[in-house]
């Protein structure tokens, strides 16, 4: 937050334009001055002699989750912020205001990430998303922009409502919106009748699951990621998927926790419903974004799948999952941005024929961000999968497991049809050919996909350390006192 105020402020007192790529450039330092925080907020929660705290009147909480956390919406506001550099000068939209807003809805995912309290989770939500409002519209020249914001306000505006309901509800049945007044009011207390408190699950998995685009609280997805700048939808993909599935894993896995009896019925839905939509539509798309749009919900269903085994294994699980997909989804997006070229409308399947052949490193990564996402082993992908069908296999979801093993398998057939048509020859002299213009790779939209790169297949080989820190990195509660 202090780096987009100063940057904002910096920018309306400037008497002449600064050099260019400065903003991408401030914005990718404050991010990695806040990773650094985390860093260093990590050996602190992981000492046994310190451990977690609460802040702020224990609305706040600083643990491996939160750090976590912290960790991956940094290093998605970077990547985007690499890909909006060109992308920004190229569609004459260059200016500090998209920064601003990404590093102030980033600033909502942490206060998600971080939330002790119900009430704090609404505050990092709207913080979060009225900026992504903003952010989706960005592109004023293109109608399916401003289409995408309206139809993200609109629902999402519904979702926040649905949230803010469930909040009321579970602070009817238990006195208090504090995660940690809540989990010992729970344990202290057997509620004779208990309606109230699975109304207010209800609402708040409602709220939540449109942040994760869960099914049937996805429909705004395919819209908004394909009208939105590919870049912002490379960030709302990722930081903003995180943010929610923080907030989601606390409040159930956390505190709720007790209840999971309850609540478990209602994630398995979410998560088949999730599964087999997300990869079955995306089938028949024929518009790459909207191809990524469906495949991102299908991912959702994979982190449910860790959520639903309501284990220390399966949370870890979907932590890596959540960790890994950051990279593979801002590579996957940033290909598109570079394809999509001026104007950004043409990401039809045809526009990636013969890929191979123009840029050929360009069209390898786009296939190793594909591959991952399909889960093909040797890459972050295959793991991340592995161990939330394996967490879903260890609590007796076998059905569950079955679904996301077959769906895997149905997305794949997506993520294959686009890697054909990348390395589909074609003939010089085919008309085809002249009709595909070569496509620019700016250092800065290099360096982003080049990072990714290395992540999803450096994890794939030696997946240990990745491993440790999302194992590391499970939420606490903290004892609010009376």
């Amino acid at each position: 937050m202090g780096g987009a105020l100063f940057l904002l402020t910096a920018a309306a007192l400037a008497s002449g334009r600064p050099p260019r790529g400065f903003y991408a450039l401030f914005t990718v330092i404050t991010a990695v001055l806040a990773m650094v925080g985390s860093a260093l907020a990590w050996g602190r929660v992981t000492d046994p002699a310190r451990g977690a705290y609460s802040a702020i009147g224990d609305a706040i909480m600083v643990d491996g989750f939160s750090v976590f956390f912290g960790i991956v919406i940094t290093v998605a506001i970077a990547l985007a912020a690499l890909l909006a550099d060109d992308y920004l000068r190229r569609e004459g939209l260059d200016g500090p205001e998209l920064y601003v807003l990404m590093l102030l809805s980033g600033t909502g995912g942490l206060v998600m990430a971080m939330a002790n309290d119900l009430i704090v989770v609404f505050l990092g939500l709207e913080t979060l998303s009225i900026a992504l409002y903003v952010m989706a519209g960005f592109q004023l020249r293109r109608l399916e922009s401003q289409e995408s914001a309206i139809k993200y306000f609109v629902l999402g505006s519904f979702s926040s409502a649905f949230l803010l309901y469930g909040i009321a509800l579970v602070y009817g049945a238990t006195g208090s919106t504090n995660f940690s007044r809540i989990a010992d009011f729970l344990a202290d207390n057997l509620l004779a009748a208990n309606g109230l408190l699975l109304a207010g699950f209800a609402l708040l998995l409602v709220g939540l699951g449109f942040k994760v685009a869960a099914v049937p609280f996805h429909v705004w997805t395919p819209d908004v990621y394909q009208g939105a700048p590919t870049p912002v939808t490379a960030f709302l993909a990722s930081a903003s998927k995180a943010a929610g599935f923080a907030a989601l894993l606390r409040v159930f896995l956390s505190t709720f926790d007790l209840y999971r009896l309850d609540w478990r019925p209602i994630m398995w839905v979410l998560a088949v419903l999730t599964l087999v939509v997300g990869s079955f539509l995306a089938v028949v798309q024929t518009d790459v974004k909207r191809m990524l749009a469906y495949s991102s919900i299908s991912h959702a269903g994979f982190v449910l799948v860790g959520a639903e085994a309501a284990s220390d294994r399966g949370l870890a699980g979907a932590l890596f999952y959540l960790l890994a997909y950051t990279f593979m989804v801002v590579g996957s997006f940033g290909v598109a941005t570079l394809v999509g070229r001026r104007g950004d409308a043409d990401h039809s399947l045809p526009a990636y024929r013969g890929l191979s052949q123009r840029r050929p490193l360009l069209a390898l990564a786009f296939t190793v961000f594909l591959l991952a996402q399909a889960g093909v082993p040797l890459t972050s992908g295959f793991l991340a999968k592995f161990y939330v069908i394996g967490a879903a296999v260890e609590a007796e979801s076998y059905a569950l497991a079955l679904i996301a093993m077959i769906s895997a398998v149905v997305s794949a057939f997506v993520y294959l049809r686009i890697t054909v048509a990348m390395y589909m020859t074609v003939e010089e002299g085919d008309d085809a050919a002249a009709a595909l213009p070569f496509v620019r790779v700016p250092p800065a939209a290099a360096l982003s996909l080049g990072i990714a790169l290395v992540f999803t297949v450096v994890v794939g080989l030696v997946p240990s350390p990745v491993v440790d820190f999302a194992r590391d990195a499970l939420p606490v509660l903290v004892s609010a006192g009376p």
